[in-house]
């Protein structure tokens, strides 16, 4: 299996001062219904909600104005999500673990180096915050959770393409309306049992967000699960909405881009975490389709992408679109929850089940029946019979015609050479002894 590399920041301690995302941008014309009466607990002068840049610079907070997520669950498939009632109180209404290491309701973070991930990326979609107001929010403060934990570790006990496999099923199986992934196998093809998989989450209506990956993690381009179509791939920006160096990667298939660096999370132990990512893009975008399919329980996972896609802010300078940095632009949830958007047909992320008609199930072509008679061959002769076995004293036929008659044919012109040779050697010997004269 090929090695993942998991889309995890680097972490620091405490808040930071966090810039305003996208200062002054325009998104598309609005049809605003009728406001939630009563308000977000939300005191934005709270040090920690102001280091959440995003809650203002994505249109987050005017969103909460018609929809907070109610009704709607997101499936976090991750290394868990830790029980930290301050930061999640009763949002995590059900779990389980598909690596054979993690606890039976996938509370207990499972891995070594990236045990803090999934909380953080929980904390990002629906964190509950304080009920003064105060402590990290997430996008989505009402929906609910479901913590599914892997191991990203090559180390597991269950191959990691059979985790997300089971993962994506048991999600479906249990209520999810979206299904968060925040990582990437770093390869354009997938495993044929994620096929099946996703496909049982689009036929049941199941919102997926992917994170496009980092190329502070080694990806250079988009990997699965960011490349199967239907899925909703979600780059990075920085604070000022400019696509991340480090904190993002590039291809077609992404469709929108959200923050990516200077986020913040909790920690498994509660404590809260500076991170960059697409792993915490992601969520984000997550929880901001959990606030359309709340205010719009009628639309369909399609229609729901396409609200996202269609009310995205441009970028300056993109003519492209989608662009393969920035998709179809930044993510704009207030205009993704209120804009007045046409319905569509068809899945604007493409369709996995002509993808696998096509790629892996297509039938093979007739082969053509064939215009020229065939080559007729004519038969071999008959083997020779076989021969009687003889006497290995005796000679045979083959030991005469192959042995015998070579060995007399080069024998005999050898001794006639030889007495000759000889006989010349006396003759000359003999006249060399009459011409020699007396004493």
């Amino acid at each position: 299996m090929t090695r993942l590399r998991t889309l995890r920041g680097i972490v620091a301690v405490a808040a930071v001062t966090a810039s305003v995302l996208l200062t002054g941008a325009t998104s598309a014309p609005t049809q605003t219904p009728e406001p939630t009466p009563a308000p977000v607990a939300d005191e934005p002068t709270d040090p920690i909600r102001a280091a959440e840049y995003w809650l203002d610079g994505a249109r987050i907070r005017d969103a909460w104005q018609t929809s907070r997520g109610e009704g709607v669950t997101i499936a976090v498939i991750d290394t868990g999500i830790a029980p930290v009632p301050a930061a999640f109180g009763d949002a995590v209404v059900g779990g389980t673990d598909v690596s054979g290491t993690g606890s039976s309701d996938g509370r207990t973070p499972v891995g070594t180096i990236d045990v803090n991930h999934g909380t953080w990326v929980a904390s990002l979609a629906g964190a509950r915050g304080a009920a003064d107001g105060t402590g990290m929010i997430g996008v989505a403060p009402e929906a609910d959770l479901l913590s599914i934990s892997v191991n990203f570790g090559a180390a597991a006990a269950v191959p990691f393409t059979e985790q997300i496999a089971d993962a994506m099923r048991w999600a479906v199986d249990n209520g999810a309306d979206i299904i968060n992934l925040s990582f990437t196998t770093n390869t354009l093809d997938w495993d044929k049992s994620w096929d099946e998989a996703f496909l049982y989450a689009f036929e049941h209506d199941v919102v997926v967000v992917v994170a496009a990956g980092n190329r502070g993690s080694g990806t250079s381009i988009v990997g699965a699960p960011a490349t199967i179509p239907g899925v909703l791939t979600v780059g990075g920006v920085n604070q000022h909405g400019e696509a991340s160096v480090e904190a993002s990667t590039q291809g077609i298939t992404i469709g929108i881009s959200a923050p990516s660096e200077g986020l913040l999370g909790v920690s498994a132990d509660g404590t809260l975490a500076e991170w960059d990512g697409t792993s915490g893009a992601a969520p984000i975008v997550a929880g901001v389709a959990a606030l359309v399919r709340s205010a719009h329980p009628d639309l369909d996972a399609g229609n729901v992408i396409n609200r996202i896609l269609k009310t995205a802010i441009p970028v300056d300078g993109v003519t492209r679109v989608p662009d393969p940095l920035y998709g179809f632009g930044l993510i704009d949830a207030h205009a993704a929850v209120t804009a007045s958007v046409p319905k569509v047909d068809a899945d604007p992320a493409e369709d996995l089940k002509e993808w696998i008609r096509v790629y892996r199930r297509a039938e093979s072509v007739p082969q053509p029946t064939p215009t020229v008679a065939p080559v007729t061959v004519d038969p071999l002769p008959a083997a020779d019979p076989p021969t009687e076995a003889g006497s290995p004293l005796l000679p045979s036929a083959e030991t005469l015609l192959y042995g015998t008659l070579p060995l007399i044919v080069l024998t005999v012109p050898g001794i006639l050479v030889a007495l000759g040779v000889t006989a010349a050697a006396r003759r000359i010997r003999t006249a060399r002894a009459q011409r020699t004269p007396a004493p």
